[in-house]
């Protein structure tokens, strides 16, 4: 069956369900702006689909800070995901739910196995992945049902992306209340957040227990929520998946509204009224056409000053932290083209992106046969691309930060899709996604085997702890020790799950002072 059969299939059974009859403590809820009716329970747990959470960012308000929803008298039916954000199609991995693609995006989903609205369950709130340009919360792989089940109520939530998400532009910030621009889709998030913190409890969850989680694009988003001082209060716990904030480029306000005059000029737009009333698809097509930068602006609003810099100062939310990567996030070719593995191309592209510290480099991933350079090359390509800079999240909040923190490194290479015949090193960017959330049985094209089954109830019940406790650990589940502890561990989590020495240390150390750089990768998802 393929990932694409399988969703539809999901959706026929959600309908099926739907039509049935239900009664329970959630087949009517009440939230601030008016009464929901979700999806009658599937074996035991109740869904709030496409739920509005701010106002369509449509017309005059595209490009402001997300808008509270207005309140509706009758019953509105939460029985289907919203429209998935703005963004070109480019990874074939992801699979959607949603119907179709809208400015109109700003929806959540809830999942609640809770048994009545006084259960006051913890609250796991989870933002997708795509490289701030595509995802959506809808995917089978971030379903919410699995974890809901092992008593937690779980948000998914949808936020707007690309050139919708992040332009600034000077007339933005002079229109702003509070002169910024470029954050639009960390604000929704955040607005997201503050819709959980007034409603949660409606659908039996606990808005003192809130975790934020994600990955790759979702880790940074986690990772800047925790900065942002405007996101205090929140959230008591974060998770990060392939991802951070931190030893990415940051822009100034300035430099991204002269990036942002500078696209509305190319894209044929005279002023921001003008880019207001250009049809959502041809922006989306500009934007791609004219490869509109996107990500973290220092507005002086949402973003005081850099991530980096609040990290490092320790004026960041003070929450445990639970982050990692997978041992294969990137593959040799983000590294060498088109190039085959050998040891002259690795280390001609070692000398093409580090100059006259290639030599250091080459010691810390030594190469002397094509396979060595193979994996070389991946190990590299993997630093680059998303382990450094998870680990720098991890170093950072570790040391200015009072709370214990908790690394993994997954290694469980995942069975190949049916039509495939490509054979990896480890398991590549998102391969841990639907073992963390327990949610291999969504995922078709695959042929799960019983170590894949024992990953994934291991991740998730070390996720499940978390969200419930700040600590990974509980009975059944190999002991997990803090970063912080006297002799540090990395959770090596597969089918045998166990505490490994720290290793790769010298190699995130170098690259914190040669600067990672990523000119040679993909764009961050």
């Amino acid at each position: 069956m393929s990932l694409r059969h399988a969703a539809l299939l999901f959706s026929c059974l959600l309908g099926l369900v739907a039509a049935g009859a239900a009664e329970g403590p959630f087949n009517r809820v009440r939230i601030a702006n008016g009464d929901l009716t979700g999806l009658p329970p599937a074996a035991g747990v109740w869904s709030f689909l496409g739920v509005p959470y701010a106002q369509p960012p449509v017309g005059a308000l595209r490009w402001c800070e997300p808008q509270a929803v207005a309140d509706w008298t009758e019953v509105r039916r939460a029985d289907r995901v919203g429209p998935r954000a703005m963004q070109p199609s480019l990874w074939r991995d992801m699979i959607f739910r949603s119907e179709q693609m809208a400015e109109d995006c700003l929806y959540l989903n809830v999942w609640t196995a809770a048994d009545s609205p006084d259960s006051r369950r913890p609250v796991l709130v989870y933002f997708h992945g795509g490289g701030f340009v595509a995802g959506d919360g809808s995917e089978p792989r971030y379903d919410g049902a699995s974890l809901a089940r092992r008593g937690i109520v779980v948000v998914t939530v949808n936020y707007r992306l690309g050139i919708f998400g992040f332009l600034a532009h000077p007339e933005l910030t002079q229109e702003s209340p509070h002169r910024a621009s470029g954050n639009y889709g960390f604000l929704d998030q955040q607005a997201a957040l503050r819709w959980v913190q007034r409603n949660i409890a409606a659908f039996g969850g606990d808005p003192r227990r809130v975790t934020i989680g994600g990955q790759s694009a979702g880790a940074a988003s986690v990772c800047v929520q925790m900065a942002s001082p405007l996101s205090r209060g929140l959230f008591v716990g974060a998770i990060g998946q392939s991802g951070s904030a931190l030893g990415s480029r940051d822009r100034s306000l300035g430099e991204a509204e002269q990036a942002g005059r500078k696209f509305a000029t190319e894209a044929g737009a005279a002023s921001l009224a003008e880019l207001r009333r250009m049809p959502a698809e041809r922006l989306l097509a500009a934007s791609s056409q004219l490869q509109f930068s996107r990500g973290v602006v220092i507005d002086g609003f949402f973003l005081p000053e850099t991530p980096h810099e609040i990290f490092f100062t320790g004026r960041q939310a003070d929450v445990p932290l639970l982050a990692g990567w997978n041992s294969a996030e990137a593959g040799s070719p983000s590294l060498l083209g088109v190039e085959p593995p050998t040891v002259e191309n690795f280390q001609r592209a070692v000398q093409r992106l580090y100059g006259p510290a290639a030599a250091e480099v080459l010691k810390l991933y030594p190469a002397s046969t094509p396979a060595e350079a193979g994996a070389a090359a991946t190990a590299l390509a993997s630093d680059r691309f998303s382990a450094y800079r998870t680990w720098k999240w991890l170093d950072v909040h570790s040391k200015s930060g009072g709370q214990p923190v908790f690394r993994y490194l997954f290694t469980q290479l995942p069975p190949a899709e049916v039509s495939s015949a490509s054979v990896a090193l480890g398991p590549p960017h998102s391969a841990e996604i639907p073992y963390a959330l327990g949610n291999l049985a969504l995922i078709g094209g695959r042929a799960w085997t019983e170590a894949d089954a024992r990953t994934s109830a291991t991740m998730a019940g070390y996720f499940e702890n978390f969200v419930k406790t700040g600590d990974p650990n509980g009975p059944g589940l190999p002991r997990w020790p803090w970063v912080q502890a006297s002799i540090p561990e990395v959770m090596m989590i597969r089918a045998e799950s166990g505490g490994e020495p720290e290793a790769g240390l010298e190699r995130y150390l170098l690259l914190d002072t040669l600067g990672p750089g990523d000119g040679a990768l993909r764009p961050g998802r």
